[in-house]
């Protein structure tokens, strides 16, 4: 598997709550819709807690990471082709802009290693 993660912020003066609505009623679709070679798409979104320490919640940098699977990295690269169709785009780049902070947006590639804990043998 070829994972991606995507961390993102919503626009500022949009809600929480109307960030995840928009998100899963609209740009979700696009998603799916454009990202044929995509296997998984799964979005999480987070809220902050206090810290069990001090007691402080504070604001996170994002609101959503999005993560993206694909058999192989040649399959995330067509989807990647994919996106850049200039009408593809251009109708990402319209929604991004109703719910994101466009600069805030990160992208990067996931190589995972797992630890075998004792609990879990």
């Amino acid at each position: 598997m070829f994972k991606t993660v995507c961390l993102l912020k919503r626009r500022q003066g949009m809600s929480f709550e109307d960030f995840v609505t928009y998100y899963e009623s609209h740009h979700r679709k696009i998603g799916e819709k454009v990202l044929p070679t995509c296997v998984r798409y799964m979005r999480r979104y987070l809220r902050p807690v206090p810290n069990p320490v001090t007691g402080e919640a504070t604001e996170l940098d994002y609101d959503v990471l999005t993560e993206m699977w694909f058999e192989t990295r040649e399959a995330f690269e067509a989807a990647m082709t994919a996106l850049s169709v200039p009408e593809v785009a251009a109708e990402i780049a319209e929604a991004e802009e109703k719910l994101f902070d466009r600069s805030k947006n990160r992208f990067c590639t996931i190589e995972e290693h797992e630890s075998k804990l004792a609990a879990a043998i």
